[in-house]
């Protein structure tokens, strides 16, 4: 029987890997498997990409005989809806375990530019999460991801900070706020979300968190803070920005992920 060709991501679902790093930029994604052996295209449709590759050298195979194991790396787009789609065709196709790597916005005057910020929670001011689980469930990453991806970050000696960050769909709404018609529902949620400690703002987390819950796979966020508009507003520092710490970090954190699957897989 032939396998089912996903409606957006058109790709074929045999080449896609148990493991996904998922950035949002189509750009993003040939820097991405520059990190893995023998990366190839996949598929290209819209704005997902898809690459195929092997992480440290091995495939995976059917005989259970493994010297590694091969992993994608799939575009989203921008926000909650796209990134939603790719991660229900990816589990179409096999995936189960999800790293999104992206970009965020600081909202703490603290936080340096360059610092990763892994998500231990996010705050669901989106509109994808709604129609998978009521507002009351708390949109939040597979626990060991997380520890890997901390872990990660300490071993390659990255500043970051683990805690709950702020997903929207309106990017100008946090930007523009005062044109708004709804400038005061806006600037009163923005108020409340920093006097309570949100780290960062970005647009994917919460709706892939909570889609992957309702599909019962993993997921875990780690995101460059690309800049701080609440710090621009005390301090005039700049920082030097390395856009692949993110992206050191996801592949180590894969690798460790990995390495913890096969114990387990031994046991049994």
């Amino acid at each position: 029987m032939q396998a089912t060709i996903p409606f957006h991501l058109q790709c074929d679902p045999k080449k896609i890997a148990h493991y996904v790093l998922l950035p949002g930029d189509p750009g993003r994604v040939p820097k991405i498997a520059a990190y893995l052996e023998q990366a190839a295209l996949v598929s290209q449709n819209r704005e997902f990409t898809i690459y195929s590759g092997l992480l440290d050298g091995e495939y995976v195979t059917y005989t259970g005989y493994l010297d590694g194991v091969k992993v994608s790396v799939t575009s989203t787009g921008i926000g909650g809806p796209s990134a939603s789609i790719a991660m229900e065709e990816l589990v179409q196709c096999g995936a189960d375990t999800f790293l999104r790597v992206g970009t965020c916005g600081g909202m703490q005057p603290e936080l340096i530019p360059g610092t990763l910020i892994l998500p231990n929670g996010a705050v669901r001011m989106e509109g994808t999460s709604r129609e998978y689980m009521p507002i009351a469930f708390p949109a939040v990453p597979d626990f060991s991801l997380l520890q890997h991806l901390a872990a990660a970050a300490e071993t390659l000696q990255y500043t970051y900070q683990i805690g709950v960050v702020q997903c929207k769909d309106s990017f100008y709404g946090q930007h523009d706020p005062e044109r708004m018609p709804v400038k005061q529902e806006l600037l009163s949620n923005w108020a409340a979300w920093k006097a309570g400690g949100v780290l960062a703002s970005e647009m994917e987390s919460a709706a892939l968190f909570v889609t992957a819950a309702v599909l019962h796979v993993r997921c875990a966020t780690v995101l460059h803070m690309i800049w701080n508009q609440e710090r621009e507003k005390v301090s005039a520092e700049t920082a030097q920005l390395d856009p692949d710490t993110s992206i050191r970090v996801a592949i180590a954190a894969l690798r460790m992920q990995i390495a913890a699957d096969r114990k387990t897989e031994e046991k049994h």
